[in-house]
């Protein structure tokens, strides 16, 4: 299988008149949602997809709580999951305040399996628009 791209065209972020430039930008085939995750895992373990659900459901509360403890989680060969920050600087050390963190970010960095399967991905360019943007 291959992942399809369309072509974009964007300005550059803080300069309106830099000259605009085309860039891939890579479409969603779909979504799939965390049953259809289940249910594929069992089939491909002795796990029933109900007992898999609950065991996903479980990692979903524990990452989060362990991100908020500060802890980075480690998933072996998936990968890595840890908090960025977004900061206002101050003159000196001594100023520094929690109130400067204006943002917190979960991030991702995949593990040694999961780049296997990154490397191996295959781009194909359409035709078809970008999809909208989901409605908040």
């Amino acid at each position: 299988m291959s992942v399809k791209f369309n072509v974009v065209e964007r300005g550059k972020p803080g300069d309106p008149s830099a000259p605009k430039k085309y860039y891939p930008s890579i479409l969603s085939s779909g979504r799939v949602s965390l049953r259809q995750l289940a249910t594929a895992i069992s089939q491909i373990s002795t796990v029933s997809s109900g007992d898999t659900l609950a065991v996903l459901e479980g990692l979903l509360t524990v990452i989060p709580q362990e991100l908020s403890r500060g802890n980075i989680v480690e998933l072996g060969d998936f990968g890595n999951f840890w908090l960025r920050t977004d900061t206002e600087g101050a003159e000196n050390a001594e100023d520094v305040r929690a109130n400067q963190i204006v943002g917190v970010l979960p991030r991702f960095n995949p593990g040694k399996e999961f780049k296997k399967v990154l490397d191996s991905i295959e781009f194909t360019k359409t035709s078809e628009p970008a999809p909208e943007a989901p409605e908040d």
